[in-house]
């Protein structure tokens, strides 16, 4: 079933609304779970709302937080998220980056204790659209641990994703957006969901042997994924666990962390200005990069070289046209949410359809 990018959202914040969240806040986690539907970052989007509903009427993620500082100077800051939701805590921890950089032409912004931070990309098209580059790493500090390390047979760290984003004159930045791990958790989800294996090589199960099954990943004892490139991947999620985690002072991934009985995340966010460094060169540099490299002899098969975030755009631009295909499965579990929080029946029924009867049976 495809579902209009426009109801889809309504029906999240309707349902954070009733949930607990005042309007602006509802609004701004619908639209960023949206805007990863759009972007086709399934995983990331409307399927997480059934987990954050469990997550809130269990008082593992408050709503209505804003960030505090816990250490600010002109241009770095640490701040605490509260256990607040995370689209709403990292707008505002972006924000506050591209208002340093603004001042001193490079900043550096440290949140912890905040809610699952969702699609990283967006942060590092926040600080495109106000002009400056930007590196973004996230891990989660005790509840999110799920990868093996290389050579490892069981869960040591966290999925620690890596965004960055470059700001291009009349054209949309390039967005590098990637786990360091090979499949991202919510991709797990979605292909349970839709009853379909996941790549080989992706996830180990509970007795660290490698499946294509989602369902031996959640099962007991539970599977882990894999890093990216081998040893590689595994090297890089070390250093988001220094950066986001023990730097910002939100923790590492490990189950002794007072955070280890729900999702929490740290995020390190560095802006910069280019403008303060290198000006008109810079941009025309990028320009000339990107001609060269989509100028280059394409393989058999291979219409066009996309550059960073095109992919993303192309697929919004076809979901925005033709609505956003969401799985049987998934619109039951919205449904399920929905009536969690006390949504009327028809209001429920008037977005998911029929899923809504499945999830009432």
């Amino acid at each position: 079933m495809a579902i209009s990018h426009d109801e889809l959202a309504a029906l999240i914040a309707a349902i954070f609304g009733n949930a607990g969240s005042g309007e602006h806040e509802a609004e701004t986690v619908a639209r960023h779970l949206v805007a990863a539907n759009l972007a086709g970052h399934d995983s990331h989007g409307a399927i997480r709302v059934p987990a954050y509903v469990e997550w809130v009427q269990a008082g593992k993620l408050v709503p209505n937080q804003s960030i505090s500082a816990v250490f600010e100077n002109d241009s770095v800051a640490i701040v605490d998220g509260h256990s607040g939701f995370g689209q709403v805590l990292g707008e505002q921890a972006v924000a506050l980056g591209v208002e340093k950089c603004a001042a001193a032409g490079l900043s550096m912004v440290g949140l912890r204790n905040s809610g699952h931070v969702g699609r990283l990309g967006d942060w590092a098209i926040q600080a495109a659209d106000a002009g400056l580059l930007s590196m973004h790493f996230v891990n989660t500090s005790g509840g999110g641990i799920l990868v093996a390390p290389w050579g490892g047979l069981d869960r040591r760290l966290s999925a620690n994703p890596i965004a960055a984003g470059i700001p291009v004159p009349g054209r949309a930045p390039l967005i590098v957006d990637m786990s360091t791990c090979v499949i991202a958790e919510g991709k797990i989800r979605v292909a349970r969901n839709k009853g379909v294996p996941v790549p080989e090589n992706a996830i180990l199960d509970g007795a660290g042997r490698p499946t294509t099954d989602p369902e031996r990943f959640y099962a007991d004892p539970p599977g882990a994924i894999l890093t990216i490139g081998e040893h590689k991947g595994y090297v890089l999620s070390v250093l988001v666990e220094a950066l986001a985690g023990a730097l910002t002072g939100g923790g590492s991934s490990h189950p002794g962390n007072p955070t280890a009985e729900r999702v929490c995340n740290g995020m390190l966010s560095i802006c910069i200005d280019p403008d303060t460094v290198a000006g008109d060169a810079f941009r025309a540099d990028i320009e000339r990069l990107i001609a060269w490299v989509k100028d280059s002899p394409r393989a058999e098969g291979v219409a066009e070289i996309l550059m960073p975030g095109e992919p993303e755009e192309k697929t919004r631009a076809e979901r925005l046209a033709n609505g956003i295909p969401l799985d049987e499965a998934t619109l039951r579990q919205l449904a399920g949410a929905a009536r969690r929080v006390g949504l009327p029946e028809d209001r429920i029924a008037a977005a998911v359809g029929d899923a809504a009867r499945g999830a009432a049976s």
